[in-house]
C-alpha cells in the first residue's frame, strides 16, 4: 500500500493488491485478489441526497470488486456496488449505488453509471457516455463514445414513482454508434445496430440496422455483422 493510501477498518483486501497513492477505501469494501487501484480512486462512497433528490435513497454499505480488475485514478464507486472479475474501470468515472457489472467489462474515462444498472459480461461502455438509472445491459454490448440515456419522460416534473423511472433494456450483442440518444423505456433488442447520432425514441427489433432522427428502421443485420 503506497503512501496517503486511506483504508477503513472492516474492508478487506486480497493477495497481490497494489494500492497507489490518495486511494480510499471504505469499510465493507472487498478488494479480491491481484486488483490494481491507481491514485486517487474512491471506493465505498456513501450516497447523500442533501434533501434534494425526489429519489429516496436505498443501498448496502458494501462493495466488491472482482479479481485481476483494475480501477484507475480517479474513479468513483459508491456503496453497493459489484464489480466482476477483470474489469476496467476508466480515469474519472462514477458508478452510483445498486449497480452490478459483470467480468471482464471496460467502463471508460469519465463515464457515468446511474443508480440501479444491471451490465452483464464482456461489455464496453467508451469515453464520456451517460448511463440513466434503473437500466439492464445484457452480454457482449459495445457502447460508443458520449452515448447519452433518459428514464423519464416527464423530465422531473412529476418526481420520482418507482416503476415509472425506467431507462432503456440493451439486450446481448448490441452495439451503439457515437453520441446516440436511448429515450426512456425503450427495448433495444439482441444483435441490433444503432447508427451514430440516432435519437431512439421506440423500441428496436432484433438483428436490425437503425440510423436517423429520429431512428428508423434501414435494414436487417448482416450475418457477417452479427
Amino acid at each position: 500500500m503506497s503512501e496517503f493510501a486511506i483504508v477503513r477498518a472492516g474492508a478487506r483486501l486480497g493477495n497481490d493488491v497494489v494500492i497507489h497513492p490518495h486511494v480510499v477505501i471504505e469499510a465493507g469494501v472487498v478488494i479480491q485478489d491481484g486488483v490494481e487501484i491507481f491514485p486517487g480512486a474512491y471506493i465505498g462512497k456513501e450516497p447523500k441526497g442533501a434533501g434534494a433528490l425526489a429519489r429516496p435513497l436505498q443501498f448496502e454499505r458494501r462493495v466488491v470488486i472482482g479479481a485481476h480488475s483494475s480501477i484507475n485514478p480517479h474513479a468513483v464507486i459508491y456503496y453497493d456496488v459489484e464489480i466482476g472479475d477483470h474489469s476496467l474501470i476508466g480515469d474519472g468515472a462514477s458508478i452510483r449505488e445498486q449497480c452490478c457489472i459483470g467480468s471482464r467489462c471496460v467502463i471508460g474515462r469519465h463515464v457515468t453509471i446511474n443508480y440501479n444498472v444491471t451490465i452483464g459480461d464482456r461489455t464496453k461502455v467508451m469515453d464520456h457516455a451517460w448511463l440513466a438509472g434503473n437500466m439492464v445491459i445484457g452480454n457482449d454490448v459495445f457502447i460508443s463514445g458520449g452515448v447519452l440515456t433518459t428514464n423519464d419522460n416527464a423530465i422531473g416534473r412529476e418526481g420520482y414513482h418507482e416503476g415509472m423511472i425506467v431507462g432503456p433494456k440493451i439486450e446481448d450483442g448490441v452495439l451503439i454508434g457515437v453520441g446516440a440518444l436511448l429515450l426512456p423505456s425503450v427495448v433495444i433488442g439482441r444483435g441490433a445496430i444503432l447508427g451514430a447520432g440516432s435519437v431512439v425514441t421506440k423500441d428496436v427489433a432484433a438483428e436490425s440496422v437503425v440510423m436517423g432522427v429520429p431512428a428508423r428502421f434501414v435494414r436487417r443485420v448482416e450475418n457477417t455483422e452479427l
